[in-house]
């Protein structure tokens, strides 16, 4: 099965995919090193030296990554200096950053799932209860959402700000 396209999406020849919002992000992030450096971010890695040593990627790839993902947005460089050295940067999660959580845990969980032999290495569990933390698509009601219950539809607002004199 797959998702319900409503209304003019129904056709799909007769639609552009130009301004799809996945294919956006994974310009964005679409790379192994920005989603690990992303993982390692929220893993609370903040030096350049950790991200490049534990997503094992050379320092040139890891300054580009940083960059892209810095001027994205999704991590900010504040600066610190230790004792007697010249002063450096770390590298702080954003809103924007930390609201892609959800669409890296549902890699990690999809891995766990498909790509583990045995039992995974890691358990994502809530810090004070617990309780397994899982990502999953519900609505604002909570009700689990299945992929044969998923509707796409046009978004009128974004249909309105289109044809508004000076958008594109």
């Amino acid at each position: 099965m797959a998702a319900v396209m409503e209304g003019a999406l129904a056709d799909l020849s007769r639609w552009s995919s130009a301004e799809c919002s996945i294919g956006k992000a994974m310009d964005l992030i679409g790379t192994r090193s920005a989603v690990l450096i992303l993982r390692e971010a929220y893993y609370g890695t903040r030096r350049f030296d950790g991200f490049a040593r534990r997503v094992g990627i050379t320092d040139a790839a890891a300054a580009s990554q940083l960059r892209k993902l810095t001027t994205a947005g999704l991590l900010e460089k504040r600066p610190y200096q230790e004792e007697g050295k010249r002063t450096r940067h770390e590298y702080v999660l954003t809103e924007m950053g930390r609201d892609l959580l959800p669409a890296v845990v549902a890699l990690w969980q999809w891995g766990d799932k498909y790509l583990q032999p045995g039992p995974p290495p890691l358990l994502r569990v809530d810090a004070e209860s617990g309780a397994p933390v899982t990502a999953d698509l519900r609505t604002a009601d909570g009700t689990a959402v299945e992929l044969e219950r998923l509707a796409v539809r046009v978004n009128q607002d974004y249909l309105r700000a289109r044809k508004r004199p000076g958008t594109t």
